[in-house]
Parts: C-alpha cells; sequence; structure tokens
C-alpha cells in the first residue's frame, strides 16, 4: 500500500533532504513551505501523514496541523522539531559558525518514526 505524505516546512533545503530520504524508502511526498499549497495539495491527493515543522510561515506548526487536519480528517501528524543529518545542512551551519542543538536525527531515525507513527 502506497503511503501519501505531506510535508510543510518553511525550510527549502531541511524540505529537499527530508523528501529525498522519504521517497528513497518510498513514500509519495509532496512537499511545501507554504500553508496555502499545502491545503491546495489536499485537494489533489489524500494524505496519510502530515510532518510539519513547529513554525510554519506566520502561524505555529500545530494551528496549521489542526486546520490541516480538519481538511483531512483521519490523516496522522507528526510534528519535526529537529534537524536531518544532511551534509548540506551541516555544512551551512559549520559555514556561517552556527550550533545545532539537540543532534541532527538520522534518515533512518526518521523513518523509524514515519513507520511508527503509521503503525498507529
Amino acid at each position: 500500500m502506497e503511503t501519501n505524505i505531506l510535508l510543510l516546512t518553511s525550510e527549502p533545503l531541511a524540505r529537499v533532504a527530508t523528501k529525498e530520504v522519504l521517497e528513497r524508502a518510498g513514500y509519495v511526498v509532496m512537499a511545501t513551505g507554504e500553508l496555502g499549497t499545502a491545503v491546495d495539495r489536499l485537494h489533489e491527493c489524500k494524505a496519510d501523514l502530515l510532518m510539519i515543522s513547529p513554525y510554519v510561515e506566520t502561524i505555529t506548526g500545530h494551528e496549521a496541523a489542526k486546520y490541516l487536519q480538519g481538511r483531512c480528517p483521519g490523516m496522522r501528524m507528526l510534528m519535526v522539531a529537529g534537524l536531518l543529518a544532511d551534509d548540506r545542512l551541516q555544512n551551512r551551519a559549520l559555514l556561517e559558525k552556527m550550533e545545532i542543538f539537540p543532534k541532527p536525527f538520522s534518515g533512518q531515525e526518521l523513518l523509524d518514526k514515519v513507520r511508527q507513527v503509521m503503525a498507529r
């Protein structure tokens, strides 16, 4: 069975890296950084899981998630508050002398969490 994931995060590089990990694992990913586009994507295809960051545009991820779930009842939700361990994100942080806390999670840890949420 195919699992459709709606990925909503305003950070472009994190969105690309996360989408790649999920697609390599066989998930169908609709990725966006805007709430309005996420609403449009729900019209195109029912999402099984919403992956969202703590803040999207000018509202909290929680508010955005509840709004989207109201448009797609039964959609599971996963708030991702950390960063994926991806060289592009790590190199950018090093170049900009920015510390990251907590430690970034691996792609496998992300996939394990997605499977756990979908099994509920």
